[in-house]
């Protein structure tokens, strides 16, 4: 019987207050990074990984290395990827063993919400799990959607005949469907979720747990439904919900994308994404980005460790680019930042906020982010996220 220890939730800062849209430099994978990380705020272990998502930007690939990478975990840990909605996010938390971390990453509406799992705390157990077909919304190997677009045939064919097989009593909240519906057919008034797939789950069992909350979690994908009953206990939860702000104006430009080069994208990875430094055990100084040193005796160095570099720090100097660059809107911000107590600078995008707003001296973080999509390959590193502009939001 799986017990959740900490809840961590994620949004972005663009949109409304109904529905959030995704920045331009953000993707399943970096909203992922921002819920883990919030769920692993106050401690504890990870032994195991399961990312639930519609929207995996590798789907030939995997998209383990980068969200280890971002979480800051050992990059030999297992990861279960899986392609599915509300649904499924429930099944892999019935399942987990302790000391899982469950995340559920969407785009439309855009959000994240992840789970760590332990030996205490929040207490669940499956309740239901129903499997019907009912096939209202599909994706053909071109990439096209088709949507049947009959909402009466999925409530009554769907949503309500699978809760009638699943034999639950009247749900504490329902995942997977618009809170008008999901308010009609609970006890009570359920909590308001931000998002409606695979994340959407985790929403709902925030939602419960900060209020005390017990009883069926229903979550729905077409006429698929999986149970949960959640029996009493607490959960640490952390939340990364800035409030909403209007997608700030400017343009894209059309042009030849900038080619990828693996051996590059290679070579820089570790140090990139896990934000990284290169340090010589003779020395005391950073080096970021690594690079070998050419010793006194002219041999060539390349024995440096990479040590983590902080996440936090000062606006150094900024300016805004206007010129248009094919593949980014333009106009874009970017500032050399000071990292905290380590002496190095980083040259890096700003996120979060209109271009031109960032100061000299404006503290902020540094946080996971798509920097560009070359050769249909998405490409990661880090951008400043100004304090002050998420304060006053």
């Amino acid at each position: 019987m799986p017990y959740v220890v900490s809840v961590g939730t994620y949004l972005p800062c663009w949109g409304t207050p109904l529905q959030r849209v995704a920045g331009d430099d953000e993707d399943a994978v970096t909203m992922a990074v921002e819920a883990g990380r919030a769920a692993l705020s106050g401690g504890g272990a990870v032994e195991r990984v399961v990312f639930v998502s519609r929207d995996l930007p590798l789907v030939e690939s995997s998209n383990a290395a980068v969200l280890l990478a971002g979480l800051g975990l050992d990059p030999e840990l297992e990861v279960d990827e899986r392609l599915g909605g509300a649904p499924a996010t429930v099944d892999a938390l019935s399942s987990a063993r302790p000391r899982t971390l469950i995340i559920g990453s969407d785009l439309e509406p855009a959000g994240a919400a992840a789970i760590l799992t332990a030996e205490h705390g929040l207490q669940v157990r499956t309740a239901a799990r129903v499997a019907r077909s009912l096939p209202v919304r599909t994706r053909k190997s071109t990439g096209d959607v088709h949507d049947y677009g009959d909402p009466r045939l999925l409530h009554e064919r769907g949503l309500i005949a699978s809760l009638a097989a699943a034999w639950l009593d009247t749900p504490a909240a329902v995942a997977g469907v618009d809170h008008e519906r999901a308010a009609d057919l609970c006890l009570g008034d359920p909590p308001a979720l931000p998002t409606a797939g695979a994340s959407s789950s985790l929403f709902a069992l925030a939602g419960m747990a900060a209020r005390g909350a017990t009883g069926p979690l229903v979550a729905v994908e077409q006429a698929i439904l999986s149970g949960i009953t959640v029996s009493g206990g607490t959960a640490l939860i952390h939340r990364r919900e800035p409030s909403p702000r209007a997608v700030p104006e400017g343009s894209f430009t059309a042009g030849v994308d900038i080619p990828i080069s693996l051996a590059a994208y290679e070579r820089a990875f570790e140090a990139k994404v896990r934000w990284e430094a290169g340090q010589f055990t003779d020395s005391d100084e950073l080096d970021f980005p690594p690079r070998y040193r050419v010793g006194s005796d002219g041999a060539l160095a390349t024995d440096y460790e990479l040590v983590p570099l902080p996440r936090t720090g000062t606006v150094y100097t900024e300016t805004t680019v206007n010129i248009p660059v094919p593949g980014l809107r333009t106009p874009y911000s970017l500032v050399i930042v000071d990292l905290d107590g380590v002496g190095v600078r980083a040259l890096v995008k700003v996120t979060g906020a209109p271009a031109g707003v960032v100061d000299i001296g404006d503290r902020g973080r540094l946080a996971l982010r798509r920097v560009a999509v070359r050769s249909g390959v998405p490409d990661y590193g880090y951008a400043f996220e100004p304090e002050r502009v998420g304060a006053a939001a």
